[in-house]
């Protein structure tokens, strides 16, 4: 693609791994030292991120037409920005309301520096060669919890976590705010742009299918599942006599599953179809689900079904980068995206909190993934007609 700048899927990596290690990866590190100086609870302070990524959720449709009609570089950048002046407001907030405004205002940035922008941009520089740059990506952001998890935790306990928070607000602008500035397109410069009316006819015409809403629906229920069972896998473990440090470890490898998913992914893309591609991956991930449920044990069982969730998940976020595209083509690929993944932002910031909730309310979290399960085996039949 003649848009595609030298450098730029390398920026895309670095700014990204940055992005989801400081406006995502580092509250989940810092709650405890937070919680512990202020006497806010966990769940106040976790909740601050779900309503963050809400309103992600909500301004991407938005971002997503900007992508389409005026390039990345302004959007992007002003999305960094906004970063860091949410990383500060974070570390200066006096009371919880401000924490929760310091949030909602990250929400807005995380809607144009996240995975959704970086998928669109990618889509439109690469075209029909984009599985592999897509899967670059992933792999490399992937490793942002690895990376700035022991970062964050290292500056709180040297320096507190409201310095902390005033370090990382710089880390983002040096880091990302350049990178987007001078890597990205300011605008484009090949034929796919449409006039505003044609281009809302047709992303009209694709999002009111029944189609898109049924790959949209089962797209979310896969999100919701496959996120509220494996970011509890201590819990689960632990309700199976699973020592914690066993446990503990299980999650870092949930993460190496998802990077053995993302490296398969795209194999698999270049041998199925994408309604068969979907149904695959939706179905190896209930039966993960079911097997969880139900399965004792030994730890060693459990740890290896663990990882195959894992690479699922890793699998499932390739395949909600590529499944507009693999449908629909990529005209007015940011505007149909950004509608499309709404509900997966909306929902994958629930899920964290979700899972215990109804664990307590069902007494296990063995009977809660019975429930994940069920659902991500409707999930899983309904894709076929997608």
């Amino acid at each position: 693609m003649t848009d595609r700048l030298r450098g730029g899927l390398v920026a895309l990596c670095i700014a990204e791994t940055t992005s989801w290690g400081l406006l995502y990866y580092s509250l989940p590190v810092a709650v405890a030292p937070i919680s512990e100086d202020t006497g806010w609870s966990h769940t106040a302070i976790t909740a601050a991120l779900s309503v963050g990524l809400l309103v992600s959720a909500i301004a991407g449709i938005r971002v997503g037409r900007i992508l389409d009609t005026q390039g990345p570089r302004t959007v992007m950048t002003l999305g960094a920005l906004i970063g860091v002046l949410s990383l500060v407001l974070v570390a200066w907030s006096p009371n919880l309301p401000m924490f929760y405004l310091a949030w909602l205002l990250a929400g807005f940035a995380q809607s144009a520096v996240l995975y959704p922008p970086a998928f669109a941009v990618i889509t439109r520089w690469y075209g029909p060669q984009r599985v592999v740059p897509l899967t670059t990506l992933t792999l490399v952001a992937g490793l942002a919890s690895t990376i700035f998890a022991p970062i964050v935790a290292y500056l709180i306990d040297q320096v507190g976590w409201r310095t902390s928070y005033l370090i990382m607000a710089g880390i983002l602008a040096a880091v990302t705010v350049p990178l987007h500035a001078f890597f990205l397109n300011s605008s484009w410069t090949d034929n796919i742009t449409h006039s505003a009316h044609g281009s809302k006819a047709h992303v009209r015409a694709i999002t009111r299918t029944p189609r898109f809403v049924i790959l949209q629906i089962t797209m979310a229920l896969a999100t919701f599942t496959l996120f509220a069972v494996t970011i509890n896998i201590i819990p689960v473990l632990l309700e199976r006599g699973i020592s914690y440090s066993t446990a503990a470890l299980t999650l870092g490898l949930i993460g190496a599953g998802q990077v053995i998913g993302r490296i398969g992914y795209s194999r698999l893309a270049r041998s199925t179809a994408a309604h068969t591609r979907t149904a695959l991956i939706f179905g190896l991930g209930a039966n993960g689900l079911w097997l969880l449920a139900y399965v004792p044990g030994p730890a060693a069982l459990l740890i290896a079904i663990a990882v195959l969730l894992g690479a699922v998940r890793g699998c499932h976020t390739l395949l909600q980068a590529t499944a507009v595209s693999d449908r629909w083509g990529t005209q007015n690929f940011g505007t149909i995206n950004g509608v499309f993944t709404a509900p997966m932002t909306a929902v994958g910031a629930l899920a964290p909190v979700s899972g215990p909730a109804l664990a307590s309310v069902l007494g296990s979290y063995s009977a809660m993934a019975v429930v994940m399960a069920v659902i991500l085996t409707v999930a899983a039949l309904s894709s076929m007609r997608s």
